[in-house]
């Protein structure tokens, strides 16, 4: 019985010589290195600490690069929701402005239901002093109210006719001045609305906004 030849790969040495003796082909092998000095401990483990720093600070920095992304990322993606908060609260400060000095002005003319209409008489004093009559239209005003209508226009220097007529239609502290040659109106809800207007147009403007009418009032 014969078995298989197996292949043979003979002996390969790897360092040739030779018939003389004489090295031809060196070899690559080297001893593994067991046992070391001092001066080379310290230098491996020298380096050992250096690479390992190394390693550290460019995580670090990676972190650091990465953290500063998040964050950018963060506040671009805020950027807009804070501008839209802001524009909110100020919006939002305006109206509570305007309620609280409509109140104010409404608890001022309800004492003084005649300080508009002395305030636009003084200023229109010179417009009407050369004009024959003056036509007030107003609601409310008592005698008392009249005569301290016609004691203003006395002090402007106006000497006409003064003459009242009720108009039931018109707010607490509206009135209507008609005389030869002009006409005053005050009402103290359409200021309102015509200041409310202005800063809506003011805040929209500055926020970069196309003016828009106020929201709660249609201009025909």
């Amino acid at each position: 019985m014969t078995s298989a030849p197996t292949s043979a790969r003979p002996f390969a040495f790897d360092t040739e010589f030779d018939a003389t003796g004489r090295v031809v082909v060196a070899s690559d092998w080297r001893p593994t290195k067991r046992s070391y000095s001092p001066d080379e401990v310290e230098a491996l483990v020298q380096e050992a600490r250096t690479q390992t720093r190394a390693d550290v600070e460019a995580q670090a920095d990676t972190q650091h690069a990465q953290a500063l992304a998040m964050i950018a990322e963060a506040m671009a993606s805020a950027g807009p929701r804070l501008t839209q908060t802001l524009q909110d609260h100020r919006e939002q400060a305006v109206e509570l402005a305007l309620f609280m000095s409509r109140q104010l002005a409404g608890i001022a003319l309800d004492r003084l239901p005649t300080g508009m209409l002395e305030t636009a008489l003084d200023v229109l004093g010179q417009e009407i002093e050369a004009s024959p009559r003056l036509h007030v239209r107003a609601a409310g005003l008592d005698e008392a109210s009249q005569d301290r209508v016609r004691q203003v226009c006395a002090e402007t220097g106006f000497t006409g006719s003064v003459s009242f007529r009720e108009d039931t239609t018109l707010a607490a502290a509206a009135f209507e001045l008609e005389w030869s040659d002009g006409r005053a109106a005050f009402d103290l809800d359409e200021v309102a609305a015509r200041l409310r207007d202005a800063l809506s147009s003011q805040l929209a403007a500055e926020a970069g906004h196309p003016e828009q009418a106020p929201r709660g009032r249609t201009d025909t």
